[in-house]
């Protein structure tokens, strides 16, 4: 018993030295929201007051349009991610986008939710309170998952489906971000709620795009920042340790609404395998494959990426 205690107690000397290094060098305390506004927000951001909190969005384009756009990130993103696409889309359509809760400016659910189907219910509220009943829907990731659980739920709201390597069926993931691997490792999760460092940030991002040679330094600082809202680390750790709502095939089976199914080929994350079976289950679907692309195509190629989409809003219903 002796020799256990003079054994735990330099071991625990060390590890506090190593944990208080990391602190040092690592260490970082939330910026606050109103200096992250000055750089993540803009003349078109507006903040709506939903469910607690202040959810930062964007309203671009005619208002006329009685069909708007719905762009929905994925984990860890922001509304950012579609900056490019927002700007081409909003020259003839209106276009709502939104940093979704855990995320950007918006910070996390109060009651630190972060199921399927509490996400699902928070788009239906945010569409409810800008008066939109019908829209088209695209999502990248888990904003792919719950736009088409969204197209389940209310399939009298959504006009047209656009899956952006979308979440939902089991995975097969070649390669995943190392801030994702961390978020769930026992002990780790919780010091990665203040210890983040900036090149688990660009580890991860970089992983996400076929070519980390085109993630530039401010999409780096953008993520990273924007982890640094206050919640927001917490919460990423919260959802990333959210139990799997249960996937049901038949539910994907049964949307009717024409889809867009576009993938990048090179997606290590969500592997194209993912896409075919989305393709395959969907009755009304198109697959475009973008060779040479990441998870993230509407980032990492906005131009080549948004061909399609122009081509599938063209295209009349059948």
């Amino acid at each position: 018993m002796q020799f256990l205690k003079k054994i735990v107690r330099p071991i625990m000397v060390i590890l506090g030295i190593f944990i208080g290094g990391l602190i040092i060098l690592f260490g970082y305390q939330d910026l606050p929201l109103e200096t992250l506004k000055e750089t993540y927000a803009n003349t078109e951001s507006q903040f709506m007051a939903l469910e607690g909190m202040e959810v930062h969005y964007r309203d671009e384009g005619p208002k006329t349009d009685s069909i708007p756009i719905v762009l929905i990130h994925g984990t860890g993103a922001s509304l950012h991610t579609f900056n490019d696409w927002a700007t081409t889309l909003s020259e003839h359509r209106r276009v709502l986008r939104m940093d979704l809760p855990a995320y950007g400016l918006t910070g996390p659910f109060l009651d630190r939710n972060y199921s399927t189907p509490h996400y699902v219910a928070f788009i239906a509220a945010f569409l409810e309170e800008l008066g939109v009943e019908h829209c088209v829907l695209a999502g990248n990731s888990l904003g792919g998952k719950i736009a088409w659980n969204f197209a389940s739920a209310y399939p009298h709201r959504v006009d047209r489906l656009i899956l952006i390597d979308a979440s939902g069926y089991p995975m097969g993931s070649k390669s995943v971000p190392i801030a994702f691997k961390l978020a769930q490792f026992p002990v780790i999760k919780q010091l990665f709620t203040f210890i983040t460092p900036r090149f688990v940030a660009a580890s991860s991002v970089k992983n996400v795009y076929a070519d980390p040679q085109k993630v530039a330094p401010e999409v780096i600082d953008r993520y990273f920042e924007l982890t640094l809202r206050s919640g927001n680390r917490q919460a990423f750790v919260d959802k990333l340790n959210t139990p799997a709502t249960p996937f049901s095939r038949e539910k994907v089976m049964e949307i009717q609404q024409p889809t867009l199914i576009l993938w990048g080929a090179e997606d290590q994350l969500i592997p194209l395998e993912v896409a075919q079976q989305f393709h395959k289950d969907l009755p009304n679907s198109t697959l475009v494959v973008l060779d040479d692309l990441g998870h993230v195509p509407m980032e990492e190629d906005p131009e080549r990426s948004i061909e399609p989409v122009l081509q599938f809003l063209k295209k009349p219903k059948e």
